[in-house]
């Protein structure tokens, strides 16, 4: 079924100024969760990559969300930006064996590159080598001089996915590198502002309903969330556009 093959969600969930907005009044942050999983049945955490969630989140989030809730989580930018994949095997792991708290309810980890890091091949294969088969692997390369037959051939390899995105005008190659597609909405008017219209919205719908058909497991985010709640209100529009396939 399509329902259980397409994940729509949004890049993050606790922004102030969602309330009011998306969560109704008088719901404290606490509860934002649990009321964001009444909507959408996935959710990108973000922040991760800026600081480890502790245990004690974890678990706090994996008991407020329905069992059939999935997490994609965005990897350390110690692991990305800082060292750029190189002698990953102590940072990775330390990383990977925190999030796995999430047990049945974690999806993909998302690894993000730098944008002004070139293609190399070399230090990707090698990161993809230490990286544990217990998870499921996404790959959004900013830089476009890694869009090439080399990183898919890579990726497909090791079953990775490679995360086709949309940022400040950019649309990345729609390509597919495995069972698992993966997709970030970064924002339509420049960097994680403005929200996507109906035609384009429409365009991702029919998208995804033909990758669902084909086999895939697609997931998808919407990251403009600088202003307003324009992720959560395209999120939920396209779930809607998604039922309407059916």
């Amino acid at each position: 079924m399509m329902e259980s093959t397409i994940f729509i969600g949004t890049s993050g969930w606790s922004y102030s100024h969602w309330r009011d907005l998306f969560y109704p009044p008088g719901f404290s942050q606490k509860e934002w969760l649990c009321y964001y999983a009444k909507y959408f049945k996935t959710v990108e955490i973000n922040n991760s990559f800026y600081q480890l969630p502790d245990k004690k989140t974890l678990l706090r989030w994996y008991d407020i969300v329905p069992k059939d809730f999935i997490f994609t989580v965005k990897a350390s930018r110690y692991i990305t930006h800082i060292q750029r994949l190189n002698d990953p095997k102590q940072s990775t792991e330390t990383f990977l064996e925190r999030i796995r708290i999430l047990e049945d309810k974690l999806g993909p980890i998302l690894f993000q590159l730098p944008p002004r890091w070139h293609f190399n091949p070399e230090r990707l294969s090698a990161f993809l080598e230490t990286l544990s088969n217990d998870f499921r692997y996404v790959f959004e390369f900013r830089d476009p001089s890694w869009h090439n037959a080399q990183t898919y051939q890579l990726l497909s390899l090791h079953k990775a996915a490679f995360c086709i995105f949309d940022l400040d005008g950019f649309l990345s190659p729609r390509e597919i590198t495995t069972d698992l597609i993966y997709v970030r909405l970064h924002g339509p008017n420049g960097p994680y502002e403005g929200s996507y219209s109906k035609c384009s919205l429409s365009d991702w719908a029919n998208t995804f309903a033909n990758w669902s058909a084909r086999g895939h497991t697609v997931y998808c985010y919407f990251d403009n969330t600088k202003s307003g709640y324009a992720a959560a209100q395209n999120a939920l529009t396209l779930q809607t556009m998604l039922h309407s396939t059916q």
